[in-house]
């Protein structure tokens, strides 16, 4: 199944997105073939969140369809992933 890089910017600060993240969740639940992978969370100099989601899903639709029901948030970029590599994979 494809993997997918989302670029979100929040509409919300640091303190709500424990309960945007419940919410995401519960959107999930009612969602079929989606995987919430992990999200790396960056506060911006305004105080608003941005954050780098990976998710698998069926289809970039999918993607859009989770976004629309999650709301406070507009997506910047969704990409679909290559494959993953570390430092590990480059010996000297």
């Amino acid at each position: 199944m494809p993997r997918y890089l989302i670029e979100r910017n929040f509409s919300v600060g640091e303190d709500d997105m424990p309960e945007v993240g419940r919410k995401s969740k519960r959107v999930i639940e009612q969602m079929s073939g989606i995987v919430w992978e992990l999200s790396h969370v960056v506060v911006e100099d305004s105080g608003l969140v941005t954050t780098y989601c990976v998710y698998t899903a069926p289809s970039e639709d999918a993607v859009r369809q989770h976004a629309e029901a999650l709301g406070a948030h507009r997506i910047a970029s969704i990409c679909e992933i290559a494959g993953d590599v570390t430092p590990a994979d480059f010996p000297l």
